[in-house]
This record gives structure tokens, sequence and C-alpha cells, in this order.
């Protein structure tokens, strides 16, 4: 099929890259010409584990090209997929402005009759107010709801071998139905994946999901506190709770809260559609006041093991991206302790493997970007782990407690706590977790 994806970003490129991958013949559309420009050279502006693989492959066999120009790649298409950003605003609700415009231009540029498809997040009544904009078109355009569920760090493998996907087409649009289950076709090869609902159940099932896992992260967060309180440990905890089959293991890690591009903006549009509503969402906000208070916790962990001060102080940060296989910082949990250090009189030195030019970019000279691990941690007074790296999950400690002034380490993400530090000399602190 003739596929068109709008918008390059996180979604897009991972979408158009499995849909070529898969067969079809894609053009993938950004109004940044740097942005296609590097694409065309086989440069990913993204850290995504086999995606720069995925697009080489099909770039160099003709079944994905990049391309500026939105009206030419509108005019032939079978499916023209919207995944163009939904950022949040600042009362919470998602903006729509991105998606409105691309339906926009379908309605003047599309030739035959099409499939608009729209995987953006977007809050419920989003598909009826697109296939109202589209309306007017000279030509038939069904739209249909498909959200993405894709994480960052796995997103290729999530693309072609996923858990579930959701489509909402409108009742008894069967060639909307046939368009997408062609689309999806090879990817259900072994068993059936798709989830057949109307659209308003489909773009409520995105949210919902992220908030139910958010609602998972910030409860463990809460009861790692109160291990804190009680002497318990919340790894022991985690295990008991999470073998219950009706529960199980996931997303019952603590940690410093929950980031990224999703699982904050999404539980805030969740909030602020059910409050058009007339709806109260208790859990989903408890979550998000959870999350919230959470963040403020490794600048308060290290504030305490420096006396109740950290003026003055040199503090290594390792790990600046949201989590592990991703440059991503955005809502990342390493944003609110530089900052707090930074304001508080610190001087700050950071690592990450993949995400130092988005630390850069937002720092500048306010803080040392350490090309090595060690070397931010040279001279620091306390050393802060906050996103779980694989280089960072059994460092050399004995060369940590040589390059550290003094042997403070703080771990966001309870790594080390069985490694026990007390014995080598360190003062150790994790979250929800004996000293080790």
């Amino acid at each position: 099929m003739r596929v068109t994806v709008v918008g390059a970003g996180y979604v897009g490129l991972v979408s158009a890259a499995g849909f070529a991958e898969i067969g079809n013949t894609v053009t993938c559309v950004d109004r940044s010409p740097e942005r296609v420009d590097a694409l065309r050279r086989g440069i990913i502006p993204i850290v995504e584990p086999g995606l720069d693989a995925l697009v080489a492959r099909n770039a160099a066999d003709g079944r994905v090209a990049f391309t500026t120009d939105l009206p030419a790649a509108l005019r032939e298409a079978d499916a023209i997929f919207v995944c163009v950003g939904t950022p949040m605003r600042e009362d919470g609700a998602a903006d729509l402005g991105q998606v409105e415009a691309v339906a926009r231009s379908v309605v003047a540029d599309a030739r035959q009759p099409c499939v608009l498809v729209l995987k953006s997040t977007v809050p419920v009544g989003t598909h009826r107010r697109v296939s109202a904009l589209v309306a007017g078109a000279a030509v038939r355009v069904r739209v249909v709801s498909n959200p993405e569920f894709l994480k960052e760090g796995d997103a290729v493998q999530d693309f072609l071998r996923p858990d579930r996907i959701v489509v909402g087409v409108p009742e008894g649009d069967e060639d909307a139905r046939a368009v997408m289950r062609r689309l999806y076709h090879p990817l259900c090869l072994d068993r059936e994946r798709v989830i057949w609902m109307d659209p308003a159940s489909a773009e409520l099932t995105k949210y919902a999901a992220n908030a139910m896992l958010a609602l998972r992260i910030s409860f463990m967060n809460e009861m790692a506190a109160l291990c804190e309180a009680v002497g318990a440990d919340v790894h022991r905890v985690r295990h008991g709770v999470g073998s219950d089959p009706r529960i199980g293991p996931q997303f019952l890690y603590a940690g410093p809260g929950y980031g990224g591009s999703c699982l904050p903006k999404d539980v805030n549009a969740l909030l602020y559609t059910a409050g058009t509503h007339g709806v109260t969402l208790e859990l989903a906000a408890a979550a998000d006041r959870v999350n919230a208070r959470q963040k403020g916790l490794l600048l308060r962990k290290v504030r305490g093991a420096l006396g109740g001060s950290v003026s003055g102080r040199r503090v290594a940060v390792w790990g600046v991206a949201f989590k592990a296989r991703t440059d991503d910082i955005r809502e990342s949990a390493a944003l609110p302790l530089i900052d707090g250090l930074l304001a508080e009189g610190a001087t700050v030195a950071l690592h990450d493997p993949e995400a130092m030019p988005h630390a850069r970019a937002r720092y500048g000279e306010r803080v040392i970007c350490a090309d090595d691990p060690y070397a931010a941690a040279d001279g620091a007074d306390a050393l802060v782990l906050v996103t779980e790296w694989r280089p960072y999950q059994s460092p050399d400690f004995a060369r940590l407690r040589t390059a550290l002034r003094q042997p403070i380490l703080i771990d966001g993400r309870n790594l080390w706590s069985s490694y026990g530090l007390a014995g080598q000399g360190f003062q150790y602190e994790g979250i929800g977790v004996r000293s080790a």
C-alpha cells in the first residue's frame, strides 16, 4: 500500500520505517528541512536501538523516502498517518493545532479516497472533530483512531511485534476497516493482535493505559517512602506483591518518578478531559501529585547527605535521559535535581551515554559535561545515579571511592543496593531500601 506518515519525530519515524519493513511504500513528511536532509543522509535524529538499520535498509530498497512536500505526499496515499506532536498546554489539555493542520492539508491536497489515521495521542472527541474538518474534501476521507503504544528504547520491537494494535473505526465503515486490516495483517500472522473498537474508546484506551502505569509507579514510590519509615525493603515488597498473578511485576519499581514524553502529558490530558465532562478522576490526580513530589526526592536526599546544604559542594549526576536506551530528557527526574542543585549553589558534573547533547543545549556552561562517568565523579562530594544505563549497573567501586571527595552514593534506581557498599567505605542511600 502507499502510506504517508506525517511527522518524522519519535512515533512517525518508527512507524514509517516499520510500515516500509513489511512491504509498503512509505513517504515520511516533516516540516523541518534540516531533519529531512539528515534522514536522507542516513542520520537518525533520535536514539532508538535498531532504528538506524531499519531506516537504512528500507531507504536503500526504495520503500521509504523523506520529504518536506506535504501536498505531494498526500495526493496518492491510500493511508495517511498523523504522527505530529500534541504538546501539553498550560491548562493540561493537549494542543491539537498540528493535528488539525494536517486534516486541513488533506482536504486541500488529497486526490483519491484515503484513510486518515490518528496515531498521535489525542483526547476523546478528536476523531469527531477531525471527521468534521475533512467532511468537505473533494474525495472520501475516512478517519480512524489508531493510538501508538511504543516504548522508548524498545519501539522497533513494539511496532513489529506488538502486544496489541488498537483500532477505532466508526460503526459500519467496512472500507476503513479493510484498509487497516490489510495494513496490519503482516503483524498478525502468528496471532490476531488487532483490537477493534469505536473511535472514542480507542482514544480513551491510550490515556487509560498510561494512567494505569502511572498509578503503579506512584503507588510503589509511596510504598518506598513507607519502607524507609518502618525499616522495610521495597525490593522484597515489590517481589511479594508482583508475584501475585492478578498484579504482576511490571512497573512496580521504586524510583525518582516517571518522566518522558507520554506519561506526564497523558495523565494531565486525561484529567483535563475528565474535568471538561464533570468527572473527577481522584486516582489519576493522586498519581500526578505523588509523582510531582517524587521528582524532588533526589535533591532532598543529596541535601540531607551533605548536612542540609549543597552550597559550594560538587555533585556528580550519572544519567540525564528519563530512561535508559534513549536520549530523551523530557520530564526526566534528572532535570529538577540539576535545576535544584544549581539554584542552591552547587557545582554539577553530568554524564550520560546518549543524552549529553541535550544536556549541553539546556544547561550550557552552567554544568560540567564529562565524557566519562568517572571524570564526572572526580572530586565530587556526592554521586547521584538517576538513569539505569547498563554501564552504571556494576561500576568500579574502588575507582569511585578514589575519585569522590566524599564517598556518598545516592542511588535513584536501587541498582547498587545489594553490593555491600557500606563495607567498602561508602555512605549509600537508595529509595525504600536498607543501606547497602
